[in-house]
């Protein structure tokens, strides 16, 4: 294959292709809106010139022939010769799905030769200059054939002179770049790659640190309380403070070198709504807010899924057909849009529809239809227990299933994916006025704000990103519903949850007449947690339980307090379901 020098050239190829075809695609986007002006169509141009030139530096022979033809159509485009509609861009779009399909098989050392007579050709057509208008392609054929045995594109290619990687960029030889091309040079100059994996060995040695921190603050306010006025009292506070200060910037900073924009996976849905728009044939006006917003990167991964179900819930639940929009008096074309922005320490993602919305009774009915709750559960539920029956697996309001819904699995895989990022979900609809997801999930995993409470004289750490509100209750408030105890918080009846019961503490015997409750909720659950004292807010870093321990029910794992004792914090999502089984 390749010796070490040429192989650090192919994974800087990979990495500097993979960021180009993101630009692509939305760029290829606001080309179809008729954005097309002399600066967009140069990028475009460009960005495909230059895949095809270090492709073939690397003898990758299929990109670089498919990157020729699809440049050759680009420059027509640039230069007047022939004009853009449709028709031509589905066509681009699929010449651009192949090369990061080639890209792909590159980057898992899986090349398959992939038949491109048809994609060739049809690019071939649309830039011939003068020919007959494309606005509906043919079908599209199969993307790629496999082959009955790979065929290795980059093997035997000669290490190349000192230098030459610093030549390999056909870009250098265009023209002067537009305004917005010529300052990426700079960003490459003050940037420099870092393997995840380094930057997770970084952040556990800052939660090492964090533990440390908090010792010392707790050893500094025991010597003050017993040792007031003695000077070497009084340095350790000041000391302890400033290491409580730098501890905190450190944390800080390396948190953001984890931090990605959310455009990463904002930046695929302009594609995605298109490709609904002709799967549908419904018009939808995509708006995205809040792209620059910041989030860890293994959430960032999870949240690709939970995007394209919500958004194609959207565009076929909640957009309704051109006739159904005028005759309700709306604008023919529905509008979706996504917007994310920073709340404290959490991160809220919102998608919201100007559709038909939905009507909690119909959603009643449709799970009685399909025996998923009683009559009498029915009766009982809340408007937002109504709303999220659409988080049950199976559950679906669509009249007949289509390639883009009906089959009941989207919004359950919503769930479960905002669940594993300790995420909460929020539903907001009006019926003929349009629907509202709304997505709460936590900065970082790694280390948490938490709530210490206390039962039975044990100590528990209770996420804070899990944590809704804290209300204090008199006992004879409760009450219960089919055996399970309940309160009415508002307009809500929540169910509780007593931990020293779910946990298997014993109880302290204590029964006053006023206990707290810590209302926590994980994806579109709530639920009551009596605790019988508050301890206050303290920042935790989680840590396993070990081999010897394994996993425990509803434990998420340990952590060290200041004063050294190891305590458990609570997985919320764990303690839901205990709590469910111990009713």
């Amino acid at each position: 294959m390749f010796d070490n020098d040429m192989a650090e050239i192919l994974d800087s190829f990979i990495v500097e292709t993979r960021e180009i075809l993101e630009r692509l695609g939305q760029d290829l986007m606001l080309l179809e809106k008729g954005s097309a002006g002399g600066d967009l169509l140069n990028t475009i141009f460009r960005a495909v010139h230059t895949i095809k030139g270090t492709s073939s530096f690397l003898g990758l022979e299929q990109m670089t022939e498919l990157a020729h033809v699809f440049e050759d159509v680009l420059n027509k485009l640039r230069r007047g010769e022939i004009t853009m509609n449709s028709g031509k861009m589905d066509i681009m779009l699929e010449a651009y799905d192949i090369i990061k399909e080639l890209l792909r098989q590159i980057e898992e050392k899986n090349i398959h030769r992939i038949d491109l007579t048809d994609i060739v050709a049809r690019l071939s057509v649309i830039g011939q200059v003068g020919g007959a208008p494309v606005e509906d392609p043919a079908p599209v054929p199969a993307m790629w054939v496999p082959a009955p045995a790979p065929v290795v594109e980059v093997a035997a290619v000669a290490a190349p002179p000192a230098g030459a990687a610093a030549q390999m960029s056909p870009v250098q030889a265009e023209p002067p770049a537009p305004a917005a091309l010529s300052a990426q040079p700079k960003v490459t100059d003050t940037t420099i790659r870092v393997d995840v994996g380094r930057l997770d060995g970084l952040m556990n040695l800052v939660g090492e640190l964090v533990l440390g921190r908090n010792r010392l603050t707790q050893i500094a306010h025991q010597m003050v309380q017993e040792h007031e006025g003695i000077p070497l009292a009084k340095d350790l506070t000041e000391t302890s403070s400033q290491i409580d200060f730098i501890t905190t910037e450190l944390q800080m900073a390396v948190m953001k070198t984890r931090m990605v924009p959310i455009a990463k996976v904002f930046n695929k849905l302009p594609r995605m709504v298109r490709d609904l728009m002709k799967e549908t044939g419904r018009e939808i006006e995509l708006r995205i807010f809040g792209e620059e917003t910041e989030l860890d990167k293994t959430i960032i991964e999870e949240l690709n899924d939970p995007l394209v179900h919500l958004m194609r819930n959207a565009s076929d639940h909640g957009i309704e057909p051109r006739e159904e929009r005028r005759r309700a008096g709306k604008r023919e074309m529905g509008t979706v849009t996504v917007r994310a922005e920073h709340e404290g320490n959490h991160i809220v993602i919102s998608v919201a529809d100007d559709g038909k919305g939905m009507d909690p009774e119909k959603l009643k009915a449709k799970a009685i239809e399909r025996g998923m709750i009683t009559e009498a559960q029915a009766r009982e539920m809340s408007r937002t227990d109504a709303f999220n029956l659409i988080f049950a697996p199976g559950f679906s309001t669509a009249a007949k299933v289509t390639n883009v819904s009906g089959r009941g699995v989207g919004m359950d895989v919503v769930r479960t994916n905002i669940t594993k990022l300790k995420g909460i979900i929020e539903v907001e609809s009006e019926p003929e006025k349009g629907s509202k997801i709304i997505l709460k999930l936590p900065l970082t995993l790694a280390i948490i704000q938490a709530l210490l409470v206390e039962v039975a004289h044990e100590v528990f750490s209770v996420p804070l990103e899990a944590v809704l509100e804290v209300v204090r209750i008199q006992a004879k408030d409760i009450g219960t519903i089919s055996g399970r105890e309940v309160v009415r918080l508002r307009n809500t009846v929540l169910p509780l949850a007593r931990l020293n019961r779910v946990m298997g503490t014993a109880s302290n015997g204590q029964r006053g007449e006023w206990m707290y409750i810590v209302v926590v909720g994980l994806a579109q659950q709530r639920l009551g947690v009596v605790v019988d004292s508050l301890l206050g807010q303290k920042e935790v870093v989680i840590k396993s339980l070990g081999s010897y321990l394994g996993t425990l029910p509803g434990i998420a794992g340990s952590t060290i307090l200041g004063d050294g004792r190891v305590i458990m914090i609570i997985d919320v999502g764990e303690l839901m379901k205990l709590s469910a089984e111990h009713q």
